[in-house]
């Protein structure tokens, strides 16, 4: 099918400029602040939620917010417009280990497809989240500018989702830790001082510690170790970082990147509201396309471990 639509939900982290480029429709996720409001929010800062005002509040109170993905009925009114146009529907959601949107949208295209039965709606479990999810959004969109049909981009996507990167470090690893964002991971390495938790996605969609390293110096030279030996065609990729409340060192990230792999961009992404309350302030990672990830992380957990050991 040629005529189609990529959806995915907020949690995808894509700004207003990335969705127009890359012809992604974005469904608004929910948030409940600590006193009691409730906002529809999309991945953009606005009147309501600035970036400063945002990450200060959670600091202070980070059990205060609650999220909710798009309803089902949500998914289903967004999909049967497209529908009704003529036009099949890829989904992606954030990971299904994480969140309930994988599900109702299900529910949405259920609903859909009982009024509509010739109705081509695919679902996509990323098996990722924020600016992860959203890199990989921006590959379906590109190829669908590329000519790819819709089940085209689908194999797409089932096939490469697995490669899909994580290098990074999260300064404080308890927050995440009491949202059920971690696995394998004790939390407390993150409140030790200068100590950089290093993550990856692993192959449930979840994020693991493979490594922690002493100190940003260490740890900006042991990831670029790890993206060397993981990466595939670098010249080709347009990498991103994504940085909660971290611009700084996410610059110093972006020329290092640039300088080691020579990628077609990097762009710096910001985490919005929607993934940012359960990933909290201090994250700062890539995001790219490499060799598969292994089921159990064992060959990406020797990588960093001798990234590190390069380093002392």
């Amino acid at each position: 099918m040629k005529d189609y639509v990529i959806m995915a939900d907020s949690t995808c982290d894509l700004s207003e400029d990335l969705r127009k480029e890359f012809g992604i429709k974005v469904l608004a996720g929910h948030v409940n602040t600590p006193d009691g409001k409730e906002y529809d929010v999309m991945p953009d800062w606005d009147a309501n939620f600035t970036q400063e005002s945002f990450y200060s509040a959670l600091k202070k109170n980070p059990s205060g917010f609650q999220t909710a993905p798009p309803s089902t009925g949500e998914c289903a009114v967004a999909m049967e417009e497209a529908v009704k146009a003529g036009k099949g529907v890829i989904m992606l959601t954030i990971s299904s280990t994480m969140s309930g949107a994988y599900s109702f949208a299900v529910g949405g295209a259920k609903m859909v497809k009982e009024k509509y039965p010739d109705a081509n709606i695919v679902m996509v479990d990323s098996l990722r989240f924020g600016p992860g999810f959203g890199l990989m959004c921006c590959c379906a969109g590109q190829l669908q500018k590329e000519g790819k049909s819709m089940e085209e981009v689908v194999s797409w996507l089932e096939e490469n989702k697995g490669r899909f990167h994580q290098a990074g470090w999260l300064d404080d690893l308890s927050f995440v830790a009491k949202k059920g964002r971690l696995t394998h991971a004790k939390a407390f390495f993150g409140t030790l001082a200068g100590v950089k938790p290093i993550g990856e996605f692993d192959y449930n969609g979840m994020t693991t510690v493979i490594g922690k390293a002493s100190g940003a110096k260490s740890a900006y030279a042991a990831l670029l170790i790890y993206i060397e030996n993981t990466i595939e065609n670098p010249q080709d990729q347009v990498i991103f970082i994504a940085q909660t409340d971290r611009m700084k060192q996410a610059l110093v990230y972006k020329q290092m990147l640039e300088e080691r792999f020579h990628p077609k961009e990097v762009r710096i992404l910001d985490v919005h509201v929607s993934c940012g309350v359960n990933v909290g302030p201090g994250l700062m990672a890539a995001y790219y396309i490499g060799k598969p990830i292994s089921k159990d992380l064992s060959e990406e957990k020797t990588l960093i471990e001798r990234a590190l050991n390069q380093r002392k």
